[in-house]
C-alpha cells in the first residue's frame, strides 16, 4: 500500500491549465506532488479532507513590492493566508540592488530598517535564502536602482561609462538569477531614461528567456503612446513584454484600454510575447511623492501620468510618525491643515517623505475589460507598510478575483481564472515546474472553498485576511492549516532556468 507526506483526498481539482476540472485525490512527497487519481488504497502522515472545496496551484503574485518584506516579515502571512505561494519582487524599478540604492529605493515604498548588508542581486537572493521565507521569491532586476546607482538622480541621458555601469550591474542580476528586468518611468529616477536607454539595456537580456516589465511612462492621456513604446523596446531588444498594472487612470482616459487592448492583440500577432498583469480595484497606491511629481492639484499644468485626479480622490495610506494623517484624503488634511490642497499634500511628504497614497482613479468598466482580456495575469502591487493603511489589494487581491469577479460578477469562469493566477504567469515567468498540479510538478497548492472566498480588506480597514482560503501548501510543506499560518517556512528562491 503506498504511503505519502501528504493525501488530500477527493478535490475538485483546477489544475492551472485552464482545462475542465476534476474530482481527485493528490499526494504529496517531499516537496513535490507523488500521485494525482484515485487514491483508495493509499495512506499518508496527513491527510486533508479536500470534498466540497476547489484544489488549485499556489497563486503566483507577478507584481510585488515585498523585496524587504520577504526579509523583515519571513511568514508572509499576508500573502500566503490570501493563497499566495510565490512572489515576484523588483517591480516598477525598484529593484532590491544595489544595496545602497536599494535601500533609498525601495526604503521609499516600505520601512528599509534591518535589511542586511549584501553584495549585489546574487547577495540579496542570498539573503532571501537566509531569511527562509513561508513562500517562494522570483527576482526582477529594477532599472530605477540601477539608474539611482550609476547616476544618480541625474535627469539626462547617461554618459558611456554610467550606461555600462547598469549593464554590468543588470549583467550581474541575470547571472544571480533573475527573471528580467523592470522599469517604473513615472518615479524618480526612471522618468528621465528615454527609451533607447531602455533598448539597449533590454537586449542584455536576448536570448535567455528573461523578459522587460514596465510601470509605463504614461497611464493616462498618453496611455496608448506609453504601450507602444513598452512593445517597441521589447521587440527592438528581442525579449518578451510585461505591462505592469494595465490600467487607464484619470477620467478623461477612462475606456482608453480598449485601444491598448488592441495594440497587445497586434503585437501578439506579430509574434511578440506581450501580456499584462493587473489588480482587482479602481484605486491604485503608490508615494504620495510621485502623485505630487506628476502634476496633482495643480491648474497650470497638464495632468501628468496618473491623470487628472482630485483631493478627494486622493488619501494618505501610510504616514511614517503620523499616524493621525493615515487615512485622510488631501482634501479633509487642507481643511485640518488650512492649507491649500498641494501645499497639504506637500506638508504631508515633508514631514512624512515615504507617505503613501490610495489613489482612486479608475473606471470598472476598464478593470473588467482587462481582466476579460487574455492576455492579463493577476499581480497584487501591494506596498507592504503593515502598520498603515496599505491598499486591501495587500491582503486581498486574489480572493477578490475569485469571490467578486468570478463567482459574483461571472466576468471570467473559475478555470480560466486559476489559470491567469498559475500556469500561465509560471510559464511567462520561466517559474519551471511551477503554476500546474501534476506528478511530479513542486507542490506549491491552495485549497480553497469556492462558495465563501471572498476579499474582506476594505479602504477604512485593509488589514484583513480574505475568507475561503483554507490550507497552503509550499514545496509540500503546509503553511496554512484552517486558515491560519503555521510555523513553516519552506519558501526557495526561483532562479531563471539556463
Amino acid at each position: 500500500m503506498a504511503r505519502y507526506d501528504v493525501l488530500i483526498r477527493g478535490a475538485t481539482v483546477y489544475d492551472g491549465s485552464g482545462g475542465v476540472p476534476f474530482e481527485a485525490d493528490v499526494a504529496i512527497d517531499g516537496e513535490r506532488i507523488a500521485a494525482i487519481g484515485s487514491l483508495d488504497g493509499a495512506s499518508a502522515a496527513l491527510e486533508v479532507d479536500g470534498s466540497s472545496h476547489a484544489l488549485a496551484p499556489g497563486f503566483i503574485d507577478v507584481h510585488t513590492h515585498d523585496d524587504f518584506a520577504c526579509l523583515q516579515h519571513p511568514d508572509m502571512a499576508f500573502k500566503t493566508r490570501g493563497g499566495v505561494t510565490t512572489c515576484i519582487v523588483g517591480n516598477c524599478g525598484f529593484g532590491a540592488a544595489p544595496h545602497a540604492a536599494a535601500l533609498e529605493m525601495i526604503g521609499a515604498l516600505a520601512p528599509a530598517a534591518a535589511v542586511p548588508d549584501y553584495a549585489g542581486h546574487a547577495g540579496y537572493l542570498a539573503a532571501l535564502e537566509a531569511a527562509r521565507p513561508a513562500l517562494n521569491v522570483g527576482m526582477l532586476a529594477g532599472h530605477g536602482t540601477l539608474r539611482l546607482a550609476a547616476m544618480g538622480r541625474a535627469a539626462r541621458a547617461p554618459e558611456a561609462a554610467e550606461l555600462r555601469a547598469m549593464e554590468d550591474a543588470l549583467d550581474e542580476a541575470l547571472e544571480a538569477g533573475a527573471l528580467g528586468l523592470s522599469s517604473g518611468l513615472i518615479y524618480e529616477p526612471g522618468r528621465y531614461a528615454a527609451t533607447e536607454e531602455l533598448i539597449a539595456l533590454a537586449r542584455r537580456m536576448r536570448g535567455t528567456g528573461a523578459l522587460y516589465a514596465s510601470h509605463l511612462r504614461d497611464e493616462a492621456a498618453g496611455l496608448v503612446d506609453a504601450v507602444g513604446e513598452a512593445i517597441a523596446i521589447g521587440e527592438a531588444a528581442g525579449v518578451p513584454v510585461q505591462i505592469s498594472h494595465h490600467k487607464a487612470a484619470g477620467r478623461d482616459n477612462w475606456g482608453r484600454v480598449a485601444e491598448t487592448l488592441r495594440l497587445i492583440e497586434s503585437a501578439q500577432a506579430r509574434g511578440l510575447a506581450v501580456h499584462a498583469d493587473q489588480y482587482p480595484y479602481t484605486a491604485g497606491s503608490t508615494l504620495l511623492r510621485a502623485v505630487l511629481d506628476n502634476g496633482a492639484f495643480r491648474d497650470d499644468v497638464a495632468p501628468g501620468g496618473i491623470g487628472r485626479v482630485t483631493p478627494d480622490d486622493v488619501v494618505v495610506a501610510a504616514a511614517p510618525g503620523q499616524a493621525g494623517w493615515e487615512g485622510q484624503s488631501i482634501a479633509a488634511l487642507a481643511g485640518l491643515l488650512g492649507l491649500a490642497p498641494r501645499a497639504a499634500a506637500e506638508h504631508v511628504v515633508a514631514h512624512a517623505p515615504g507617505a503613501t497614497a490610495i489613489i482612486h482613479m479608475m473606471s470598472e468598466d476598464d478593470v473588467q475589460a482587462v481582466l476579460r482580456h487574455p492576455s492579463t495575469m493577476i499581480g497584487s502591487d501591494g506596498i507592504p507598510t503593515l502598520d498603515g493603511r496599505p491598499h486591501p489589494r495587500l491582503y486581498n487581491t486574489f480572493a477578490r478575483v475569485l469571490g467578486h469577479y468570478v463567482r459574483d460578477l461571472g466576468v471570467l469562469p473559475l478555470a480560466e481564472a486559476v489559470h491567469r493566477m498559475t500556469g500561465f504567469a509560471a510559464a511567462k515567468f520561466g517559474l519551471v515546474d511551477r503554476g500546474t498540479v501534476r506528478a511530479g510538478a513542486f507542490a506549491d497548492l491552495v485549497l480553497f472553498d469556492p462558495a465563501t472566498v471572498i476579499d474582506r480588506g476594505t479602504f477604512e480597514a485593509p488589514n484583513r485576511y480574505p475568507a475561503g482560503i483554507v490550507d497552503v501548501f509550499v514545496n509540500g510543506a503546509r503553511v496554512v492549516a484552517g486558515g491560519v499560518p503555521t510555523a513553516a517556512r519552506p519558501g526557495r528562491v526561483l532562479r531563471r532556468a539556463g
